[in-house]
């Protein structure tokens, strides 16, 4: 360990300009509206936010954000999926700090080595680290949140790995989680719609019906009546509906996603790390009796889709607490 990785894309996805990214930051988070439960969250312990550009997804992840309490938490672990390399199971940095254009922020190295001595975790290469995203844009987020305090964080990408692998290394991360001076950040966007995704499901009817979802194509439109921005807000409200906590247990909600995934193929990005989040909340429920609380305060897409021709990505926010 000993290398600094760079903000590799700043001055693309996001401004690399220190002054305009900070207020960018601030307004977002100054347009967050009052939710039913005030904020900052008592109790947070965790947030799902969205990874995409900066303008298409800075508004939505705000909401996570400004969910935070940041008043006694030190350590931040940040799970994000594997877009650029395949990975069997979840792998470490090998940076001593990630760069950001509003300051950097210094990697736990204690922590990672004792991670490291389960044998569970590979390593990542520098450049597969920089080439990764759905870490990266939440540094920003996450510097500007916690300005001026002492913070260190735990990246870990995690890997295309089945629920019982992801229920593997909740465990391992679930007495992290537990700890007070620790909080979890969990990177994923929401469905990805279209031809350019190869993923055109849609349902052909309005809740309640339960007729069986369809794949459209240039010859097999959608209903008038149904436009498909509103099939794809059903599709991704089923998944935060299957997530939510209560009434489910976290155990229980890992179970019913996992069988969500396989009957939609929802092209959620993140659904490993969220797997891994609800792998540890679900060991913590069985050790600790914990009662986790999941609560998504925030929906968006990308675009409205109409036709074939059309594409958007969802983007969704939640708290989770307990």
């Amino acid at each position: 360990m000993g290398s600094t990785r760079s903000a590799s894309h700043a001055g693309s996805w996001y401004t690399a300009d220190e002054k305009v990214l900070s207020g960018e930051l601030n307004k977002w988070l100054g347009k967050v509206e009052q939710t039913v439960e005030p904020y900052p969250i008592k109790g947070g312990k965790a947030v799902i936010a969205p990874h995409a550009g900066y303008s298409y997804s800075g508004p939505a992840a705000a909401w996570a954000y400004k969910s935070i309490d940041t008043s006694s938490i030190k350590r931040v672990f940040i799970l994000g999926p594997s877009h650029h390399i395949y990975l069997e199971g979840c792998a470490l940095s090998k940076c001593k700090e990630y760069e950001t254009p509003i300051g950097n922020l210094p990697l736990d190295l204690n922590t990672i080595k004792e991670l490291q001595a389960t044998g569970k975790f590979e390593s990542l290469s520098l450049q597969a680290d920089e080439d990764e995203h759905s870490i990266e844009m939440h540094l920003p987020y996450v510097r500007k949140v916690f300005e001026g305090k002492d913070i260190s964080i735990i990246p870990i990408v995690v890997g295309a790995i089945s629920k019982e692998v992801e229920a593997q290394f909740g465990a391992i991360l679930a007495p992290y989680l537990a700890s007070d001076d620790t909080f979890f950040v969990i990177s994923s966007d929401f469905c990805h719609w279209g031809t350019r995704f190869s993923y055109t499901f849609y349902y052909p009817e309005a809740a309640p019906s339960e007729a069986a979802g369809i794949r459209l194509s240039r010859s097999n439109g959608p209903s008038s009546s149904y436009p498909i921005y509103e099939s794809i807000t059903r599709l991704d409200h089923e998944a935060m509906d299957v997530l939510t906590l209560p009434p489910s247990t976290a155990t229980d909600a890992h179970s019913e996603f996992a069988k969500y995934l396989s009957r939609t193929k929802n092209t959620i990005c993140g659904r490993h790390p969220i797997g891994v989040l609800f792998g540890a909340l679900s060991a913590l429920e069985k050790d600790k009796g914990i009662k986790p609380v999941l609560k998504w305060v925030r929906y968006e897409q990308s675009s409205h889709c109409h036709s074939i021709r059309d594409s958007s990505v969802s983007y969704a926010s939640a708290y989770i607490r307990f």
